[in-house]
């Protein structure tokens, strides 16, 4: 099955999201973003870190000085599915870190915390079968 080069901007339901979430599975499609977001390229880090399978970048859209999150993941074949949805699990995480802080939230309740983490992850995994489903 061949992976389509495109980025999937998640819905912000979690609680009035601070800016924009999006799982990108390719570089390309990335580097796009990146210029179209106006990120200056000296403040560009890699699609995924060295030894890394996924890599949660931050942003300020300069257009609207809103967060822009992009959780980038690279697909290989062979990974079992359980351990995809893990690192979209580890990477909703730094996604939920980010947020909290952008907010201003330094101690949510356990619960809080907990849905927002699921939300976030539901929703990357849904973007991700999404993207591994669609034919070129």
């Amino acid at each position: 099955m061949k992976i389509p080069k495109k980025i999937t901007w998640l819905e912000r339901s979690l609680i009035q999201s601070p800016g924009h979430i999006a799982l990108c599975i390719s570089e390309d499609e990335y580097e796009k973003w990146l210029k179209r977001l106006k990120i200056p390229p000296k403040n560009r880090d890699g699609f995924v870190n060295i030894g890394a399978n996924a890599t949660t970048h931050f942003f300020e859209n300069t257009d609207t000085n809103q967060l822009c999150i992009i959780v980038c993941f690279k697909v290989k074949k062979g990974i079992d599915r359980i351990d995809e949805y893990a690192l979209l699990v580890h990477e909703a995480v730094h996604a939920w870190q980010e947020i909290k802080k952008s907010i201003g939230e330094t101690s949510p309740s356990d619960e809080f915390e907990a849905y927002s983490i699921q939300s976030l992850s539901v929703r990357l995994m849904d973007a991700y079968d999404k993207m591994r489903r669609v034919k070129k």
